[in-house]
C-alpha cells in the first residue's frame, strides 16, 4: 500500500493539501473523489523511514476486534452479502486502521477477490490462523458460524492475557515507585544530614555509613550509573533476540516456582484454545498445529507442536510427544489421546482450554494475595532502613547535646 499526496479544491473552492494511502493512484483518486474533492495534483510518496508508519503492539484494539467479528457474523445472519456487511461495518468502526483497511477489503472483493484473498493483503490486521479460519468458513458456506467462534476465540483469548497482565502490572508499579522514593531520599533528603553529622563529629552507626555512602555514589556517578544501565539493557536485549537463549530462558521460566506454573497454564490455554478453534472449522490439522505454533510465546512449548507435526507425518499419533514432554499435566495428555480415539479433537481440547482458562483466573488471584504483603514488606524495609540511618545518629547526636 503506498502513500499519496495531493491538492485538491472542495465544492467552495477551498484548496485543500494532505495525504491519503491506497494500492495505485487510479484508486487514490477515486477515494479523493468520494470525498467531494477536485484533484489539482497528486503524487506518490516514496517510503523512507520518516514516513513509514510503525505500529507498537496491535493497530486495532482487541475489543475493537471482537466487536466487529461480532456484527460481522450478525449482519450475515441477517442476510447481508459479504460486501454490504464490510462497507456498514467499515462506516461505523471508531478504529481507523480497521476502517482503512476493511475499504480496500471492500474495493478487491468488488473486483471479484475472494474474501480470503482480499485479508491475506493485511497480515498486520489479519493473522494467518484468521485468515484461514475464514477461508474454511467460506469454502463450506458456514461464514457466520465461523465469524461468531473467531469472536469468541478472540475475546477469550484476551481475557486469559488479560489477566496475567494484570497480575504483574501491580508490582512492577510498585517498584517503580521505589525505586523513584529511594532515589528521591538518596539524592534530596539523606544529604541535607551529611553536614550536620560532620558538624557534630558524630561517630556514626555501620547503616548510616551503608546508606551514606550508596547516598554519596549516587550523586556523584548518577550519569555513569544511567550510562551502565543502559548499557546492561542493550546487551540484554541483544541476547535475547538470539533463538537458543530465549529457549532457555522459556525452559527456565516453566521451571520457576509460582510464576513458572502460571505461564504453563496460560500457554496450555491458548495451545488448546487455538488448536480447537482451528479443527473445529475443519482447518487441516497439519495446518492446524501450525498456525497454533506461532500463536505460541514460550518456545520451549512451541518446540513440542513441531514435533507433534511430525509425528503424524511419520504415521504416529498426536499425543506421543506431549505424553514426552515434561511440562504437560496429565490431563492435557490423557484428553488429546482420547480426543483421537473417539474423533473428537476439538471438543476434548475445547475442555482442556477452559479447564485452564478457569484455573488461569485462580492462580493469578493467588498470585496477586501473595505479592501484594511480599512488595509492601519489602518498600517498608527500604525505606525503613534509610529512615533509621537517619534517626539513629540523630538521637546520639540530642543526648551529647
Amino acid at each position: 500500500m503506498a502513500s499519496f499526496k495531493y491538492v485538491a479544491a472542495d465544492y467552495n473552492g477551498n484548496i485543500k493539501k494532505g495525504k491519503v494511502k491506497a494500492y495505485n493512484k487510479d484508486i487514490a483518486k477515486i477515494r479523493l473523489r468520494e470525498s467531494g474533492l477536485k484533484i489539482e495534483r497528486i503524487e506518490e510518496i516514496k517510503e523512507s523511514i520518516w514516513s513509514k508508519d510503525i505500529h507498537i503492539g496491535s493497530p486495532v484494539k482487541h475489543r475493537e476486534f471482537v466487536i466487529f467479528l461480532q456484527q460481522f457474523g450478525a449482519l450475515l445472519k441477517a442476510g447481508l452479502t459479504i460486501v454490504e456487511s464490510l462497507n456498514i461495518l467499515r462506516e461505523q468502526t471508531s478504529s481507523k486502521m480497521l476502517k482503512e483497511t476493511l475499504y480496500y477489503v471492500e474495493i478487491d472483493m468488488r473486483q471479484g477477490s475472494s474474501l480470503t484473498n482480499a485479508l491475506k493483503k493485511h497480515p498486520h490486521i489479519f493473522s494467518s490462523m484468521f485468515v484461514n479460519m475464514i477461508h474454511s468458513g467460506e469454502t463450506s458456506g458456514t461464514l457466520e458460524e465461523t465469524t461468531n467462534k473467531l469472536a469468541e476465540y478472540y475475546s477469550k483469548q484476551q481475557q486469559t492475557r488479560q489477566k496475567v497482565k494484570s497480575t504483574f502490572a501491580y508490582p512492577v508499579t510498585v517498584a517503580i515507585v521505589a525505586i523513584g522514593v529511594v532515589i528521591f531520599l538518596m539524592l534530596y533528603v539523606v544529604p541535607q544530614f551529611v553536614d550536620m553529622f560532620t558538624q557534630f563529629d558524630a561517630e556514626l552507626p555501620v547503616i548510616t555509613q551503608f546508606v551514606l555512602s550508596i547516598s554519596h555514589l549516587l550523586q556523584n556517578y548518577w550519569l555513569l550509573m544511567i550510562l551502565v544501565t543502559i548499557a546492561i539493557m542493550l546487551v540484554v536485549i541483544s541476547l535475547y533476540q538470539k533463538e537458543e537463549i530465549r529457549r532457555k530462558l522459556d525452559y527456565y521460566l516453566l521451571k520457576t516456582p509460582g510464576f513458572g506454573k502460571l505461564a504453563l497454564q496460560s500457554n496450555i490455554a491458548s495451545m488448546t484454545r487455538t488448536l480447537s478453534s482451528l479443527l473445529y472449522n475443519h482447518v487441516p490439522i497439519i495446518e492446524a498445529l501450525n498456525l497454533t505454533e506461532q500463536t505460541i510465546r514460550n518456545r520451549e512449548l512451541r518446540e513440542t507442536l513441531k514435533k507433534a507435526r511430525t509425528s503424524l507425518k511419520q504415521g504416529s499419533t498426536l499425543s506421543e510427544p506431549f505424553k514426552e514432554h515434561w511440562a504437560y499435566p496429565y490431563l492435557v495428555t490423557q484428553m488429546i489421546e482420547v480426543g483421537e480415539k473417539t474423533n473428537s479433537l476439538d471438543e476434548m481440547l475445547d475442555q482442556v482450554a477452559s479447564f485452564y482458562e478457569n484455573d488461569v483466573d485462580t492462580a493469578t488471584e493467588q498470585l496477586k494475595s501473595l505479592l501484594e504483603p511480599l512488595l509492601i514488606i519489602s518498600l517498608s524495609l527500604i525505606v525503613g532502613t534509610i529512615v533509621l540511618a537517619i534517626v539513629i545518629p540523630m538521637f546520639e547526636i540530642f543526648n551529647q547535646i
